[in-house]
């Protein structure tokens, strides 16, 4: 073999590794592509994603679908030849690693936050379905955490919906911020919350703020709780996390407890975040979205106003902009209606 075979020979090799080894190499990029969809009404026994008891339900044809992406696991490395691929084919995007998974963020926190927005997002939908039923609704300061040094530990948890301090009756976190404020440091505060539906009363001693020392503290942190009386559990898989699956979830349990039937017996798919006043903003894989819903026999598609820049005209599907739950319902309750048409894109 002549010297310039052999050079031929050897270079063409070390190309050949070159490319399985960068084709091998993790890139600083996931994907985005069509996730499942999930018929939040449907009843097949043990299997509903939605389950109400304490208020009377009801059944109607058709489909209310909830829509996923399929997104590259927080563990897991896209290959270069995956971001080719999710970049030209039709329905996917690539976007950086970063944006989506923060840089010095544990898998665990970042599995637990995505929880965590799941559970907010199905407090809310239930909380605006409600409303939007005229269903009764009860604000109240909630205890979203505990200090583990603090007065409260072990005393109050999570959860808990504080009904009064020191016999006046709070409804807001200002008001409890008040009461509070009335005491010095290392009074005793007796606290009336409501905890699975039972009213308790507890006492504790207050201690200095770790901001204020001269500003008594029960070492809490609060947010907004709601009391209501049905009871709603949610089926969806655990694996889902996020936020953008609200209005399809207030939609569906809006559907079972009301008479009026809005779905038609059509299928219908949608997405978008929501909170406790009903309210719809906006959400990302919109795009991802609409094809799993199109892929699943969808022919309407509600998303969120503020995401209509975002997508383009989809043959056999109408994409429905809406900005609140209130505003979804009143378009859907249009389509058996002659002559009318559902506003689009």
């Amino acid at each position: 073999m002549s010297k310039q075979t052999w050079t031929v020979a050897v270079s063409g090799l070390l190309f050949v590794v070159l490319v399985l080894l960068t084709g091998l190499l993790p890139t600083p990029y996931v994907t985005w592509l069509p996730g499942g969809t999930y018929n939040l009404l449907a009843s097949d026994s043990g299997d509903e994603a939605i389950r109400l008891s304490g208020i009377t339900t009801y059944q109607h044809d058709g489909q209310l679908r909830m829509t996923t992406v399929a997104l590259t696991a927080v563990q897991a490395q896209t290959t270069l030849p995956q971001v080719i691929a999710a970049y030209w084919l039709p329905d996917r995007e690539v976007i950086p690693r970063e944006a989506v998974y923060p840089t010095g963020v544990s898998t665990t926190v970042i599995t637990s936050n995505n929880a965590a927005m799941m559970t907010s997002a199905q407090t809310n939908a239930v909380v605006a379905a409600l409303l939007a039923a005229k269903v009764p609704v009860s604000e109240y300061p909630m205890v979203l955490a505990v200090s583990s040094s603090g007065p409260s530990y072990d005393v109050l948890l999570p959860g808990d919906l504080i009904l009064k301090v020191d016999d006046a009756p709070t409804t807001t976190i200002q008001q409890v911020s008040e009461a509070l404020a009335k005491h010095y440091v290392g009074d005793a505060v007796v606290v009336t919350v409501l905890r699975a539906g039972i009213s308790i009363r507890k006492t504790i001693s207050t201690r200095a703020s770790a901001k204020q020392p001269e500003v008594a503290s029960i070492g809490v942190s609060l947010g907004v709780g709601y009391e209501y009386y049905p009871n709603v559990e949610f089926g969806i898989e655990s694996n889902i996390g996020g936020s953008s699956a609200g209005l399809m979830m207030a939609l569906a349990i809006y559907s079972k407890i009301t008479p009026v039937d809005i779905v038609h017996g059509h299928i219908i798919a949608g997405t978008g975040q929501i909170d406790a006043r009903g309210n719809v903003s906006s959400i990302g894989g919109v795009r991802e979205k609409i094809a799993a819903a199109r892929r699943d026999g969808a022919s309407i598609f509600l998303l969120p106003l503020a995401n209509c820049t975002d997508v383009d005209n989809v043959a056999d599907m109408q994409l429905v902009p809406v900005t609140s739950l209130n505003e979804a319902i009143t378009f859907l309750g249009m389509l058996n209606q002659s002559n009318l048409r559902l506003p689009s894109c």
